[in-house]
């Protein structure tokens, strides 16, 4: 097998090893590859991986060597799936690799909602309390959790892990799904329609798949339906939100703060009106980033090319060789 990696930087920036692949054939590996040239880097490879580098319908015609595409990542929205489909190619992702890391993380950005902990940091470093008149003091209003309410959009892995930890802080959690499963529902955690989502909950943590359906699925509309005041979560996709009207009910004191992981453009474009929104907290997509869940993708990546080697492929999402 000839493996290329067409943008291996964020996944491996030097910290883990590429040999499970290197054992598997003869591997080259770019940090970052422009989708004008992803067709030339290709080349005559059969084995392509990628994580944001697209794969599209051109690309599969200008590269008919390939014989198999695997996703760095949950998310496959980059490759054309039924372009593949239609060559025979299985497209393969790498689910469930950051459930822990990326419910971490969206905990920890609540927590800075609700605390401010780094602005508070900065102030005293910068002297305000060694100068204060008083033993302490706030610059934003300090928020306790037990007993409000958190809506999860979308309640796969990722949202029910964030819902088990909600409920260690004493939350009631309320999810929003396509499918339910009875299961999971516990006296603090039921199932319920989106718009009572949106109306019943104090904070609101998207944890759902970019579809059709859900692009832009926070917009003027659906931010009119929430309670004033609540708290918005993203650490799924930025484009769940339309980011012009989000800007607007933080400044406007409707949404009384945001912390996203995700823009609708990465890298975020500098006019981004998130960028100077009231009460908005932005990180740049390091949620999955941790080195143990890092290392579990390059794992299950590899395990999906020895799966596809011995004739059954796993964790296919375009139906190909299932």
């Amino acid at each position: 097998m000839k493996i290329v990696i067409l943008d291996g930087y964020t996944e491996n920036p030097g910290d883990l090893s590429w040999d499970g692949f290197r054992e598997l054939g003869e591997l080259t590996v770019y940090d970052r590859t422009p989708a004008e040239l992803a067709a030339e880097r290709i080349g005559d490879r059969d084995i392509v991986y990628t994580n944001k580098t697209p794969i599209t319908r051109e690309v599969l015609e200008q590269c008919p060597g390939i014989r198999f595409i695997g996703a760095l990542a949950t998310g496959y929205n980059v490759v054309d799936i039924q372009a593949a489909a239609e060559r025979s190619i299985p497209v393969c992702n790498v689910p469930g690799y950051g459930t822990a890391a990326v419910a971490q993380f969206t905990i920890g950005l609540l927590l800075e909602l609700c605390h401010h902990i780094g602005d508070h940091s900065q102030s005293v470093k910068a002297g305000e309390w060694s100068t204060c008149p008083d033993f302490c003091y706030w610059k934003y209003p300090q928020t306790e959790l037990a007993g409000k309410t958190m809506g999860i959009v979308g309640f796969g892995s990722i949202g029910r892990e964030v819902g088990r930890l909600a409920q260690a802080f004493g939350m009631k959690v309320l999810a929003y799904s396509r499918t339910r499963r009875e299961e999971y529902e516990t006296e603090n955690c039921r199932y319920v329609s989106l718009d009572e989502l949106l109306a019943s909950s104090d904070v609101i943590s998207l944890h759902c798949p970019l579809f059709p359906e859900t692009e832009g699925m926070i917009n003027r509309e659906t931010i009119g339906k929430m309670k004033d005041g609540a708290l918005l979560i993203n650490t799924a996709r930025g484009q769940l939100i339309v980011e012009e009207d989000l800007a607007a009910a933080l400044n406007s004191g409707k949404i009384g703060g945001a912390a996203l992981d995700v823009a609708a453009k990465e890298p975020i474009a500098v006019d981004n009106p998130l960028l100077t929104a009231e009460n908005m907290i932005l990180t740049p997509h390091i949620a999955w980033a941790p080195k143990e869940s890092r290392q579990r993708l390059m794992d299950i990546a590899v395990g999906n090319l020895k799966a596809f080697a011995k004739g059954s492929p796993v964790n296919v999402v375009n139906g190909v060789g299932k």
